[in-house]
């Protein structure tokens, strides 16, 4: 699937053409983007030869930079040194990275600073060590000097690509391989043809990057506004092999996975289905990036990406609730539900609490609309199961104590309350009382 690629920016292209001179204006602009005199620290702290690069230095040219952006500094020496020397003069705290390549962070005042030892006898080589060529940029801090850009990353932010600087640095760390194809989808860039065919080429070495680290790329890709397109992209450069094992959604009675049936289920999670259902920002990123996830990755798959155990429990209710719902039968999703029974609709609403604008992401509209609204009320009390009463109450009045039948009393007042046969404290009383007789207890 291709991602497609936002406008040219002209600014930018005009900097990139324009030689030291361009680049004099790009870091002049870009200084003033970054405000640098709010930073929670004087540039003099830092040693001179230090730099600003990475994110900053690209979101801060295509001016999408946050109030406290992350800063990942390059100094010439031991970053770990001076980021625990920095932290004993302004407070925060100095946290390791990796001791090996001399990377730690200082948290100060709300803000992230990366501190890496430069790789190589200069900055320019450390820069040809970068994955894109638009993270090969770098701002000179402590003086007035150009933006630095030996391999040609301006002119790619310019023409919205991201390209690989050489083959063997996407090697170097195969994480690399993803993140590319995560950045085109964040940034709405297109993948350059080569680094699509070295992506492809190494999607095995994938393997070779730890598990969580995978995971953590992928959640933020799936969190992406166009982050159906980029999963899909990594799906058909086989990066994502090594943890697809299941049927796709659209077809849960094959025992095989159906690659095809997981492409069209991930296309159709796009942003404008969550603008459909009215979701906030916010809720529209947890309910794609679940769904999303989901999409692709059975138990199985989750368990070997070290995902933790509340998201295996979380994706794996979505596949329940799907494979039930969205089954080829009489009347489609609505037909569906009508044969849930109560308990299986409760269930329902009690599993997915938190996460039902992710299953309702492939309900018709009408239905997906009117099961929102009530979602959206807190008070509603099938969307929302509670009981009228508490086990106190219930303890209290009745002189029962902790036990496995107070809880399925207070499961059978969720269900009655949930689907109005009984609506006030007394009115549950009395029906536990009856339940209570109809046990002999």
């Amino acid at each position: 699937m291709h991602i497609p690629r936002r406008a040219t920016d002209p600014t930018i292209l005009g900097w990139s053409d324009q030689g030291s001179a361009g680049l004099a204006e790009a870091a002049a602009m870009l200084r003033r983007a970054l405000r640098i005199e709010a930073w929670p620290l004087p540039l003099a702290e830092l040693p001179a030869g230090a730099a600003l690069v990475g994110g900053a230095v690209r979101d801060g040219l295509l001016q999408r930079l946050g109030a406290r952006p992350d800063l990942d500094l390059v100094v010439p020496g031991d970053a770990i040194s001076l980021c625990r020397e920095l932290s004993r003069r302004h407070g925060g705290s100095a946290v390791v990275l990796d001791g090996k390549r001399s990377i730690a962070r200082l948290v100060l005042k709300g803000w992230c600073l990366d501190l890496a030892r430069q790789v190589g006898s200069s900055l320019e080589e450390d820069l040809w060590r970068r994955d894109f060529r638009l993270n090969a940029l770098a701002l000179p801090l402590g003086s007035q000097a150009p933006l630095l850009d030996p391999t040609g990353g301006l002119r790619d932010l310019a023409l919205a690509r991201i390209v690989a600087v050489r083959e063997a640095n996407l090697l170097d760390d195969p994480l690399r391989l993803l993140r590319g194809i995560r950045l085109a989808a964040e940034l709405g860039f297109e993948l350059g043809e080569q680094t699509g065919e070295w992506i492809r080429a190494h999607h095995r070495q994938i393997t070779e990057v730890a598990p969580e680290r995978v995971l953590v790329e992928l959640e933020k890709l799936a969190a992406c506004p166009a982050g159906q397109r980029g999963l899909a992209v990594a799906f058909e450069s086989r990066l994502l092999d090594p943890w697809l094992s299941g049927p796709g959604l659209l077809a849960p009675h094959q025992a095989e996975p159906n690659r095809a049936a997981q492409l069209l289920s991930l296309q159709r999670l796009d942003a404008e289905q969550t603008g459909r259902l009215g979701l906030s920002p916010s809720e529209a990123v947890a309910a794609l990036g679940l769904a999303r996830l989901a999409v692709l990755f059975d138990a199985d798959g989750l368990e070997r990406l070290r995902a933790s155990r509340q998201l295996q429990r979380r994706c794996g209710q979505l596949h329940h609730w799907w494979n039930q719902l969205l089954a080829q039968g009489p009347g489609g999703v609505e037909g569906q539900l009508q044969t849930l029974t109560e308990t299986q609709r409760l269930s329902l609403h009690q599993q997915l609490a938190e996460d039902l604008p992710s299953l309702l992401l492939f309900f018709p509209p009408a239905v997906a609309l009117a099961w929102m609204e009530r979602w959206r009320n807190p008070d509603d009390p099938l969307f929302h199961p509670r009981s009228p009463v508490d086990g106190w109450t219930l303890q209290q009045t009745l002189g029962l104590g902790p036990s496995r039948q107070l809880g399925q009393l207070l499961a059978h007042l969720s269900a009655e309350l949930a689907f109005g046969r009984i609506n006030k404290p007394e009115e549950a009383l009395k029906a536990a009382r009856i339940w209570l007789v109809s046990r002999g207890l």
